[in-house]
């Protein structure tokens, strides 16, 4: 298997590309995978940089076994362009952002995260920041699916 890189990316980097990063960061590790891709984080804003993920999201996702801790915010930079091969946005607008950080030689490398789920039909993971605590779970359960789906496609 050749390495791969993945980037997640939602606007603050504190509920849903944590979330994916923390999520897929268990599944590789499970199927052995770890020493092959690198994954990280990060958000198209500046407004959490250097803040652990939402206390929500983190609850949510140790309630499925999964770790956040030692995740902290950070911006995309046009740097991630270069250094992985997977940038996936949780929504449109992010995406949007990231074509334009990329410029138009590299813009082709962001792409929709829920491309990669065989379970869900919708393309964007609903940001959970001003909901309950439904949101953070719906929000798992379509990490779950995309992140198996991406592992799918990195091995095949």
């Amino acid at each position: 298997m050749k390495k791969a890189s993945v980037l997640f990316v939602c606007m603050g980097n504190i509920c849903r590309s944590p979330t994916a990063e923390a999520v897929f960061r268990q599944k590789i590790e499970a199927a052995g995978l770890s020493d092959d891709i690198l994954v990280d984080s990060a958000g198209t804003h500046d407004y959490h940089i250097g803040h652990s993920p939402d206390e929500r999201a983190a609850r949510a996702a140790r309630s499925r076994g999964y770790d956040m801790s030692g995740i902290k915010a950070r911006q995309v930079e046009r740097g991630d362009f270069l250094k992985f091969d997977y940038i996936l946005a949780m929504d449109r607008q992010n995406l949007a952002m990231l074509q334009r950080v990329a410029g138009p030689e590299l813009q082709g490398k962001a792409r929709l995260f829920m491309e990669f789920s065989k379970e869900f039909t919708e393309k964007e993971v609903p940001d959970p920041y001003y909901g309950g605590a439904r949101g953070f779970e719906r929000v798992l359960d379509m990490v779950e699916s995309a992140a198996s789906g991406l592992i799918e496609e990195i091995l095949s």
